[in-house]
């Protein structure tokens, strides 16, 4: 394993191993029922996650050129299953159970459509499509990869999972920018989207409006709607510089703040450690981005240079959401900060998607 494949993966099982800490804090104190031993299975899905890691950063990633469309095809079915055999959490129906285990196929959408529209706009194979701008003109180039991504971000949204879906599409926004299409395609695309806008708010459910509205005035619903995110701005702000110590931080041990270890993870952590234990997480991601950026400037293959970068847009963007939404900058969407969140299924596709950034780094000649 070369030098980036060594920074990613030790740089990831730190930030996991600050997860599992901050999991086991938010929940030792209701180690009963769902909650018992829930440490011990992100452990597992770690260490899942990890030989994971090893595999794909030993093959081929021209590999997943070949397979683009099976993905693709999977992707759909397991969506598409979710409403006839998956299991109902919290009120959605986003899980497809395996064994004792549950799979969430929203979160692998992610990293297929980055494989996919990395490939779209790719130009050194000649099979390609792309590129697309040349070949087709800039209208089919912008219609054809925005039906492919539709079908799976709808059935995200349907679920319901606004954030995934709206990730989806926030991903196809970012490769587009990447891509050799003129900038005006996609600012023009850009504001049709916010022009729909407000034909959107009335398909949204009930609760998804009341999302957006705290997120304009938590104080309009303080014991309601606006709750979590009133806590999660208490637990961040009180971390001060140093933190209050594991263990200690009040709104998590106290049960003030829900979901304190999934979604709200930062503001546990952030409760406990403070701005400097913030700002080392925070580094930690840097230096994974950094280095998947890095990684996609260096790679001659264009399809290696577009998943390279998507991998590091798509991390980098739910790292981002995930904290503005624990800090009340963003509303809260359900997006899991990677490797800090429980849940296996995010877990295992963010140590794939870091094992496909280091078998690019493994594989820099150009096709």
């Amino acid at each position: 394993m070369n030098r980036s494949g060594r920074l990613l993966l030790c740089v990831s099982l730190l930030i996991a191993l600050m997860g599992i800490v901050s999991i086991y804090s938010g929940t030792f104190q209701k180690q009963s029922g769902v909650f018992e031993g829930i440490y011990l299975r992100q452990a597992l899905w770690v260490a899942i996650g990890s030989a994971a890691f090893f595999l794909f950063s030993r093959m081929n990633y021209r590999l997943l050129w070949d397979a683009t469309y099976f993905l693709y095809a999977g992707m759909i079915f397991l969506l598409l299953l979710v409403f006839t055999m998956g299991i109902i959490k919290l009120g959605a129906q986003r899980w497809l159970r395996l064994g004792l285990l549950s799979f969430q196929p929203s979160e692998a959408a992610k990293l297929v459509m980055t494989v996919f529209l990395a490939k779209y706009f790719s130009d050194k194979s000649a099979d390609s499509i792309s590129p697309a701008a040349q070949r087709f003109g800039p209208v089919r180039a912008l219609l054809v990869p925005l039906a492919f991504v539709m079908l799976p971000a709808a059935l995200i949204i349907e679920q319901p999972d606004l954030g995934s879906g709206m990730l989806v599409l926030l991903l196809f926004m970012s490769m587009l920018y990447l891509s050799d299409i003129k900038l005006r395609y996609p600012l023009a695309l850009s504001a049709v989207f916010l022009a729909i806008l407000p034909i959107g708010w009335h398909f949204l459910h009930g609760y998804q409006r009341d999302r957006i509205m705290v997120f304009l005035n938590p104080n309009i619903d303080p014991l309601g709607a606006g709750y979590t995110i009133i806590q999660s701005k208490i637990a961040v702000g009180s971390g001060g510089l140093a933190g209050k110590g594991w263990l200690s931080g009040t709104q998590s041990q106290l049960h003030f703040l829900p979901e304190s270890h999934t979604d709200f993870i930062f503001a546990t952590f952030a409760e406990e450690w403070g701005f400097t234990g913030c700002f080392l997480l925070l580094f930690l991601y840097y230096l994974i981005i950094r280095e998947g950026l890095r990684i996609a400037s260096r790679t001659g293959d264009s399809f290696g240079r577009l998943l390279a970068a998507g991998i590091s847009l798509m991390l980098f963007i739910q790292v981002m959401v995930n904290i503005a939404m624990n800090m009340g900058l963003a509303p809260v969407v359900g997006v899991p900060l990677p490797l800090m969140s429980y849940g296996g299924t995010s877990v295992l596709v963010t140590f794939i998607s870091l094992g496909i950034l280091a078998a690019i780094s493994r594989e820099r000649r150009a096709y």
